[in-house]
């Protein structure tokens, strides 16, 4: 019998554990996973030994015993990264290390759309100040300040003021010391690649804000050329930069599409972006017809795989498989799609003294019982870790799910539906922000629950998409 190739995945925890493990069954590949979680303990423990060289050192011996013949990754901060250098010392296909590097590097990144796409760019500067540093006289205000090397939206924020941005760069020894294991080896690499005149990436970027819807492009490259595969709207809560769900389809035209494709072009064009999967954060402005670059992701987004497959039929995780086994994503199959519209939708305290009950398990049977298809995140965090994601993040994400409806109108009916199983609030900032007081822990025998401010929903048929 012949053996099934094997392909390493590194960082592959959430939505990559779940997406390549459907892929690599359709595709007949064996996977392994190496990595850890940066978000959960003990896992993220290991932050304290990690090194990427000795990583991929590590990996590159194990690699003929072990059979690999290929490695993908889509974690932003050390996998994308170390999937590019292991591919690299073994000869497989991967996303070249240098534009993998020019992407995240936030300055860097905006110098070359600075050549290339002008137009869809952003003012910014280098704040030339060591962390916890004076922060220099005469900076433009306000400003959105953010690091230029992160994930996640850690630390970026806009300050009104000198005051709030002094005291937006100020950390105690521990964040500091997270910070710096969390970014020297990027730093390194970046030192080694692109060249020592390149700004350090211990420092913080700061750039004129925009406040316009935002979007994303997601796509690949194969052969140097490259191609979309579609854009997700980004929705955020109210007077904040953080994401309330991410939707598919898009409401944005396809003439701006195609313009937002014509910049990605020419940004992965100057970095050398030959091969692997893209996301492109950005601004469309209607009133102003303005669209501009938020940032480059050198990976795919995975939190959109599953929206694309419902909506689709396009699994980014299959085509991420077949890229780093060399193959063409153009033939892989295209699945008939299962919903006209979905959406991740992301569950967030916003005040630091809100209380986050998490569901129990029949709350949860309950949710699958209504919605099969639907899928669940949970990020329970101790009070120590949730006054820090306040203070890096600005809020505290503490759930995501991912659902589809038969188009825009369903959607939010089954998200409505699925709040109030779980007893959440549901993200839309129409809707009364009270949480419910009591949820049924089982469904009901007459298939209707009923919610605060004197509304109620039908639920739907369990057999139902």
């Amino acid at each position: 019998m012949p053996v099934a190739p094997r392909t390493l995945l590194l960082f592959n925890y959430d939505w990559d554990a779940i997406g390549h493990a459907e892929a690599a069954r359709a595709l007949g590949l064996q996977v392994d996973s190496d990595g850890f979680d940066l978000f959960s303990f003990p896992s993220n423990a290991r932050l304290a030994w990690y090194d990427i060289a000795r990583q991929v050192d590590s990996l590159a011996r194990q690699a003929p015993i072990r059979g690999w013949q290929a490695v993908a990754s889509h974690h932003e901060q050390f996998g994308a990264l170390a999937a590019a250098l292991l591919a690299e010392r073994m000869g497989w296909p991967g996303t070249p290390v240098k534009a993998i590097l020019a992407c995240q590097h936030k300055v860097y990144a905006r110098q070359v759309l600075q050549q290339v796409a002008p137009e869809a760019n952003i003012a910014f500067q280098l704040l030339d100040a060591e962390y916890g540093a004076s922060i220099p006289a005469g900076l433009p205000f306000p400003a959105f300040v953010k690091p230029v090397k992160a994930a996640f939206s850690v630390l970026a924020r806009q300050v009104e003021t000198q005051e709030q941005l002094h005291a937006h760069t100020r950390f105690g020894r521990w964040e500091l010391w997270v910070i710096r294991r969390l970014v020297e080896p990027f730093d390194r690499m970046v030192k080694a690649r692109l060249g020592a005149a390149v700004p350090t990436a211990h420092r913080m970027l700061l750039e004129t804000p925009v406040h316009a819807p935002q979007y994303n492009l997601d796509g690949y490259v194969f052969g140097g050329k490259v191609h979309a595969v579609g854009v997700v709207d980004a929705i955020m809560y109210p007077h904040t930069q953080a994401f309330m769900r991410h939707q598919l389809p898009t409401r944005l035209s396809p003439s701006v599409q195609a313009r937002a494709l014509d910049v990605a072009r020419r940004f992965l064009g100057a970095v050398g972006f030959t091969h692997g999967l893209f996301n492109m954060e950005f601004f469309y402005d209607e009133t102003t017809d303005q669209l501009a670059v938020v940032e480059f992701n050198p990976r795919m987004a995975s939190q959109y795989s599953d929206l694309y497959r419902r909506v689709l039929g396009v699994d980014l995780h299959a085509i991420s498989l077949a890229l780093a086994h060399g193959r063409d994503p153009a033939s892989l199959r295209v699945a008939e799609p299962t919903a006209g519209a979905a959406a991740s939708f992301v569950y967030r305290a916003l005040r630091p003294d809100d209380t986050v009950v998490m569901p129990g398990a029949k709350q949860q049977h309950a949710l699958a019982q209504a919605y099969p298809g639907s899928l669940l995140f949970l990020y329970p965090k101790s009070p120590g870790s949730v006054a820090r994601d306040f203070k890096w993040l600005g809020s505290y994400r503490y759930a995501i799910v991912h659902l589809g409806g038969k188009d825009e109108a369903d959607l939010r009916r089954r998200c409505e539906v699925a709040s109030v199983l779980l007893g959440w609030p549901a993200p839309y900032t129409d809707l009364p922000s009270d949480r419910p007081a009591n949820v049924p822990a089982l469904l009901p025998d007459d298939g209707v629950i009923a919610i605060p401010a004197h509304r109620s929903i039908a639920l739907p048929n369990p057999s139902a998409p």
